[in-house]
């Protein structure tokens, strides 16, 4: 996959067919438009093209917004990859960009830059400064330039836009057999591996301390989880506690996990761990020893499900 960071850089001998907008989660809905624009391709004739932005348009437009999203844009790369995109470009999306009207997005990006052959879009769409126009004029563009149009229906956008608040709603409340689901794969956290209080290690539980840089990616509910992730190439299953350790005093959220079977030093390690099942909310415990006991029905518990799923 071709990856440009904005609109200008992004060349092609070919004519495209492209599809925009954010692709959170790049869920079974996403991938549905997705299989679309590569079966019009017409075996290579055109070139698919997916236009996404960063910051998120609700980060920029919306003062102090809160959204918390399902990918990191690496994630999110890494998974539209793997759709069999040929071409992604991903614009740094601000106030001047949102300015644009409607008649020169088409023009000067979609013909001139993109020179697009069809874009598939949904029919509730929106776009240009203000977001003034919809379908209607997107289909009088296409006429006037020499485009195709085709509409994706209520029902498939329904499917979309329910899937990704389903998705956000499921995390929330731990429900993780829905999210993966809606996703089409295991929800995931990447992170770096930091140094924790080494806690763990003391009890007979060593944890990885996972730090994730980007405070807009979308954190599950505070709990036990059973979790993977690969490591030297190897599937490695654990425990996952996200909290504040509220029985050693903690005040900051921390992500620790603790690997079963597995016990190497992973400092500076980039990880990605996969979230398979939510055991329970966190505890606060009278003491070390009810919460080393705790540990355990917690390992014995995710063994348990292992061993069914």
């Amino acid at each position: 996959m071709n990856i440009f960071q904005s609109i200008q850089d992004f060349s092609s001998t070919k004519k495209t067919i492209l599809t925009l907008g954010t692709f959170d989660g790049v869920h079974i809905g996403h991938k549905k438009i997705l299989e679309k624009l590569i079966q019009n391709t017409e075996n290579n004739k055109y070139e698919s093209l997916v236009l996404t932005f960063f910051p998120h348009p609700r980060m920029v437009l919306q003062n102090q917004s809160d959204i918390k999203l399902l990918n990191t844009i690496s994630e999110k790369i890494d998974l539209l990859e793997k759709t069999g995109i040929e071409n992604l470009v991903i614009h740094p999306f601000d106030e001047s960009f949102s300015r644009i009207t409607a008649e020169d997005f088409v023009r000067e990006i979609l013909v001139d830059q993109f020179h697009i052959h069809k874009i598939i879009i949904g029919h509730d769409h929106r776009f240009g400064r203000n977001r003034t126009a919809n379908i209607d004029d997107l289909i009088r563009f296409g006429k006037q330039f020499g485009f195709e149009v085709e509409q994706i229906s209520a029902q498939e956008i329904d499917a979309i836009s329910v899937s990704s608040t389903k998705i956000r709603k499921a995390l929330s409340q731990g429900n993780m057999a829905l999210a993966n689901q809606y996703l089409g794969y295991n929800y995931f956290l990447t992170g770096i591996v930091v140094e924790g209080k080494r806690l763990g290690r003391t009890i007979g539980f060593p944890t990885a301390n996972l730090k994730i840089n980007e405070d807009y990616k979308l954190i599950p509910i505070n709990g036990v989880y059973v979790v993977k992730s690969t490591i030297d190439q190897k599937t490695i299953f654990g425990i996952m506690n996200i909290g504040y350790n509220p029985t050693v005093g903690g005040e900051h959220l921390s992500i620790e996990i603790h690997y079963l079977d597995f016990d190497t030093e992973l400092y500076g390690q980039q990880l990605t761990v996969s979230i398979l099942h939510y055991l329970r909310p966190e505890q606060k415990f009278d003491s070390i020893e009810s919460l080393k006991t705790q540990i355990e029905k917690d390992r014995n518990n995710a063994i348990a499900y292992l061993k069914k799923h």
